[in-house]
């Protein structure tokens, strides 16, 4: 008699019972796990923005260098508690102490916190003396070449990034590098990446191509492949009483209305406009809806979206408005888009809360956001803002 691990029948069973645990396995794993991360030197051109994923996982775009890395910044050590930060009155003095430098060259691109550790991270540059126009943005001016980590006590220490885990993928097609803005006479190549956000495994990069249809959504599967998907956007901006497609996003969250994935984005000057994001397909033109006109002459700078309490509330932050509250059912509310010129406000409902010129904000936990705002003196705070005030 035969035994049954000779029968043809139990040997193809069994591959394939191995084969099922080895693909539930690898689908189980981290991202970390499944990612081809190098390890060596990273020299972005430009840190333009940067974002978390899980797993300590640093997003950075690199707008100049049109790149985006991905950062194993082994940062994984959970935080203890949800309280807040102490508060920063003189952040950028801070890190020009730090860096040697006075503080009035201290120039923040970006900021991000990483949602396991709580700890801030920071993409900087010198030349904020050059700042000379509200409409300038930090990446008009500088390039950031400098990373810092602050932690919960407010310490801080620079990532290094001369020997870094990392994977890395190409920005397509990017707006060329001798266009200028036709009114900043800024170099558009600053706006390759405006900003990125991950969600559901994707990172989803916003930011100028070199096509007719500038202004674009990029969407990356990660770990990175080779197939990315690039979406044409036209927005109706009702200050201005024309479809545009030359202006970027500058700031965006996903959101979720009616069990489907929605994408809000704001632009200059001040569209609030919503994509779902099912229509984000490589190589096609869609057009969002305008769900509001916020005030010309301003700039959104931030935006964060969380849960608390089980309400959901979209903050965001204007180079000279204050910050801005939304809640979702209002823009459930809002079924049509608008199409017509607006003489300066219209569309969804907001709240207002005091926070003129607050540059940057995160989620910072589940009780706080961090905020930097320029003061009345000139300096720059970062301090925690409690969300069961908003």
């Amino acid at each position: 008699m035969r035994s049954l691990t000779q029968a043809p029948w139990l040997k193809v069973l069994i591959v394939l019972m191995l084969s099922m645990l080895w693909v539930t396995t690898a689908q189980a794993a981290g991202l970390l796990t499944r990612a081809e991360f190098n390890e060596g030197a990273v020299t972005p051109k430009s840190m333009s923005a940067l974002t978390f994923g899980p797993e300590g996982i640093l997003f950075v775009g690199d707008a100049v260098g049109a790149k985006i890395y991905a950062l194993d910044t082994g940062d994984r050590t959970a935080a203890a508690d949800q309280e807040p930060l102490p508060e920063e009155r003189d952040l950028e003095g801070k890190i020009a102490a730090m860096m040697g430098i006075p503080a009035g060259d201290v120039l923040i691109h970006d900021m991000a916190v990483n949602p396991i550790s709580q700890n801030v991270y920071m993409s900087i540059s010198r030349g904020r003396a050059a700042w000379n126009s509200a409409f300038l943005m930090p990446n008009d001016i500088g390039n950031a070449s400098i990373l810092l980590r602050m932690d919960k006590k407010g310490n801080f220490s620079e990532v290094k990034l001369n020997k870094v885990r990392f994977s890395a993928v190409d920005v397509p097609n990017p707006i060329a590098e001798d266009k200028v803005h036709r009114w900043k006479e800024t170099k558009l190549r600053v706006d390759a990446v405006s900003d990125l956000f991950f969600h559901q495994d994707k990172l989803y990069v916003a930011g100028l191509s070199n096509e007719e249809f500038a202004s674009t959504m990029r969407v990356y599967d990660f770990p990175f492949k080779q197939q990315k998907s690039a979406t044409k956007l036209e927005i109706y901006h009702g200050a201005h009483g024309k479809w545009e497609t030359a202006s970027p996003i500058r700031a965006f969250v996903p959101l979720k209305i009616d069990d489907k994935d929605h994408m809000l984005a704001a632009y200059l000057c001040t569209p609030l406009v919503s994509f779902t994001m099912d229509q984000f397909q490589d190589g096609k033109a869609i057009r969002g809806k305008t769900l509001a006109e916020l005030g010309s002459g301003n700039q959104p700078l931030d935006m964060v979206a969380f849960e608390r309490k089980g309400k959901t509330r979209i903050v965001l932050s204007n180079s000279n408005r204050t910050l801005m509250i939304f809640d979702p059912a209002d823009i459930k509310k809002q079924s049509e888009g608008i199409t017509s010129e607006v003489a300066h406000k219209a569309g969804v409902p907001y709240k207002d809360r005091s926070g003129v010129q607050v540059q940057q904000m995160d989620n910072f936990n589940d009780k706080f956001l961090v905020m930097m705002q320029r003061l009345p003196n000139g300096k720059l705070a970062m301090y925690c803002y409690n969300k069961d005030w908003l």
